[in-house]
């Protein structure tokens, strides 16, 4: 038997469909218009961008042409089971009854936490918050986490800790113009949300400071006043050098920290200990740069700060964030007009995805798992007593090495793919290949799908209605344009679908996006990331709500912190810092430091994004950046393919010199897989407060790759 819901239909005369939507990529989560005509041979279609307040009606190059990917041939269309080797074309009810099988019998002889499940920041809120409610009522597995433990957790963790809240941005998008000093701490927001640039523009012509920290001279230093070219992983210490400046320049808002703030005494006892010579030594940025960014800053009226992954993706990165929330509240640029942090977002649902139970010590609203009133709370929604739920599970990539070790035997996917964008990659595809049984949620056939059993074709963003937050905590409607292709089914449609062959369907009985979402609604009622005042009728009608927003008549929460921080007494929490340097340095076999991030044509893995002509054209392979002086050391010309090699495993990669990165250090984008996937080379060292794996700093050795391929032939005869 199988459950059915009911999906949207249009005549098959009509010969234009306007599909009003948003983007499926970035956080910024622009609106457009996709126009689909049919009536000529083969379809074509126009995109418009649609004003809105966050994007203002611009579109990227991402946008315009991602109905690209959504009309692909190379859609999955049918469910596929692996039968003699090979994936083939099955009906619904026959991968349903297989995968709860399966499964029910894994758990059934080895416990129930014999299975996990692994989600995506580019799930709608609705479908995220199934997919926890999936793992623990219908499963009832501690195992579930998602790729956006990636992206976010560092300074999500850092956050709560300061504020006692994570939301991506405390204030407005609308307040950047009006500060006078903005710090754009690794992120490369003229490449990743490049529908924001008009913003800090504006801010230049206002007479903004922009001071850049990163260690490449990307598109979005390019319109830096100060660049702080910094070695990859030294964040921490660099902003100990600018608060030392800050301090000793008497440039605190000494008001605000003792009426608003605690720790303060600490931070400052240990940043007057530091040296500002050998900080400024051990970041690589000179003492004057790192003068005139925090005089800059300390001086200016207001000002705010951004982070990115950068910043965040390093074994320190939760306490290098926490340091520039240390400048931050030391210069009282917070909770006022024109100023306040901003963590920036990288996936589309980067933001909702982690408040409401995809992550392994979470429950919606940003409740814990742990929390006995919590689960007592949430317990009470699902209609289940407390002791019913499991406890925490682990994160992305400690799931990843539990399946490595077979304690995890079965493995659900769901809006991810996690064999190219986890670390340790080499270790990853060894793990997925020990599964005993792995079912992937998928539109198309990516590197992990293509070693699963069972695939399960999902709907595309123009299919799916539902809600995103955006990186400023503002919940947007997505609405669907068009019916599902072939038998695709929506990501929340299958978890009730499969609830329903396990046995768990009262659970699940939503019909609509709209009914989960009411759901969540109350779910989230009280927690800190509190939806209950948001509804679809208010969202159609007022384009977009600002959580917190706890009652119908609640406009929602545009700006934080203006009165008191989410900390039970209402203070944030500074907290001392050290200078650590990474924790895998360079040495003489692997003498240089490896970085990683993004391409403006691409998105995450690539799964979607090289689906489409345009955007696939503009970036057919992947590339590593490398100083023209280090090139000529390791016998690199521009265009000729070199081996990247860490201890852990090598990547293949054309190389392109470029003086825009420091000699020390080498620069590959994170999109593609198989030998051209960076985390082949990339370290399994996580934060121990966040879990955030340490993407931004590999030692690595380099050489062309013809060169490679000639001692590897030469090792291979010596061991013949």
């Amino acid at each position: 038997m199988e459950r059915h819901v009911e999906t949207m239909t249009f005549s098959v005369e009509q010969a234009k469909q306007v599909m009003a939507t948003q983007c499926p990529f970035c956080s910024v989560q622009c609106k457009m218009e996709v126009v689909e005509d049919r009536s000529g041979r083969r379809p074509t279609y126009q995109v418009t961008a649609i004003p809105n307040k966050a994007s203002e009606g611009r579109l990227c190059v991402k946008g315009m042409n991602a109905y690209q990917h959504a009309v692909s041939r190379e859609r999955l269309l049918h469910p596929m089971i692996r039968k003699n080797g090979k994936l083939t074309q099955v009906t619904w009810e026959e991968a349903l009854e297989a995968v709860s099988s399966r499964l029910s019998g894994l758990q059934a002889e080895h416990g129930a936490h014999a299975v996990g499940l692994y989600g995506g920041g580019s799930l709608t809120n609705e479908s995220a918050y199934l997919l926890g409610k999936f793992a623990r009522v219908a499963l009832r597995t501690q195992y579930i986490d998602y790729n956006g433990r990636f992206c976010m957790s560092a300074a999500a963790s850092a956050g709560v800790k300061t504020f006692g809240i994570d939301r991506g941005l405390t204030n407005k998008l609308s307040d950047i113009p009006l500060a006078e000093c903005i710090i754009l701490a690794g992120t490369n927001i003229a490449e990743c949300q490049p529908t924001l640039m008009p913003y800090f523009t504006r801010a230049k012509e206002n007479g903004a400071i922009i001071i850049v920290i990163d260690p490449r001279v990307s598109a979005t230093a390019s319109i830096a006043d100060v660049h702080l070219q910094v070695k990859p992983g030294m964040d921490a210490a660099l902003v100990n050098g600018m608060l030392k400046v800050i301090f000793d320049e008497k440039l605190i808002d000494e008001a605000f920290i003792k009426s608003r703030t605690k720790g303060f005494a600490e931070v400052k006892e240990h940043v007057d200990s530091l040296d500002l010579g050998e900080m400024a030594d051990i970041t690589g940025v000179s003492l004057d740069l790192i003068r005139k960014a925090a005089i800059s800053f300390g001086k200016a009226r207001t000002g705010m700060v951004f982070t990115a992954r950068g910043v965040e993706q390093h074994a320190d990165g939760h306490m290098a964030v926490r340091n520039f929330l240390n400048m931050v509240l030391a210069t009282g640029k917070i909770g006022k007009e024109g100023c306040g942090y901003g963590a920036v977002t990288g996936q589309g649902n980067g933001q909702g995805g982690r408040e409401h139970g995809q992550k392994a010590d979470q429950l919606p609203g940003y409740r814990l798992i742990e929390n006995p009133e919590d689960r007592a709370y949430i317990a009470g929604v699902w209609g289940i007593e407390p002791e019913e739920l499991p406890g925490k599970g682990v994160s992305a990539y400690e799931m990843m090495e539990l399946v490595h070790s077979r304690d995890i035997k079965g493995l659900f996917v769901m809006g991810s793919n996690p064999i190219v964008s986890n670390p340790n990659a080499v270790l990853v595809e060894e793990a997925l290949e020990r599964l005993e049984f792995l079912v992937v949620a998928d539109m198309f056939l990516s590197e992990t799908a293509k070693l699963a059993d069972i695939v399960l074709p999902v709907t595309s963003y123009l299919e799916n209605e539902g809600t995103m937050t955006n990186l400023e905590g503002r919940v947007l409607l997505r609405p669907a344009g068009r019916p599902a292709p072939g038998e695709a089914r929506h990501d929340w449609q299958i978890l009730c679908d499969l609830a329903y062959w396990l046995g768990k369907e009262k659970y699940f009985t939503f019909r609509q996006a709209e009914d989960i979402f009411n759901e969540l609604r109350m779910a989230s009622r009280g927690g800190i990331a509190d939806y209950y005042g948001i509804t679809y009728e208010r969202l159609r009608k007022e384009e977009g709500i600002y959580w917190p927003c706890p009652s119908l008549d609640h406009p929602g929460t545009p700006r934080l912190f203006g009165e008191r921080f989410a900390h039970q007494d209402g203070l944030a929490v500074f907290q001392s810092v050290d200078s650590q340097s990474p924790a895998e340095q360079p040495n003489h076999e692997y003498p240089l430091y490896m970085t990683n991030g993004r391409m403006l044509s691409h998105y995450l893995t690539g799964v979607q994004t090289r689906r489409s002509p345009v955007l696939a054209a503009r970036e057919v392979e992947n590339i590593l950046e490398i100083h023209p002086s280090t090139a000529r050391k390791y016998r690199l010309e521009d265009g000729v393919l070199a081996s990247v090699q860490s201890v852990r495993g090598t990547v293949i990669v054309r190389a392109k010199v470029t003086s825009d990165i420091r000699e020390d250090t080498l620069f590959i984008p994170m999109h593609w897989g198989d030998a051209q996937n960076v985390n082949r080379a990339t370290p399994a060292l996580l934060d121990p407060n966040c879990k955030m794996p340490d993407f931004k700093t590999s030692a690595v050795k380099v050489q062309p790759l013809a060169e490679y391929l000639r001692e590897e032939q030469e090792k291979g005869l010596m061991k013949e």
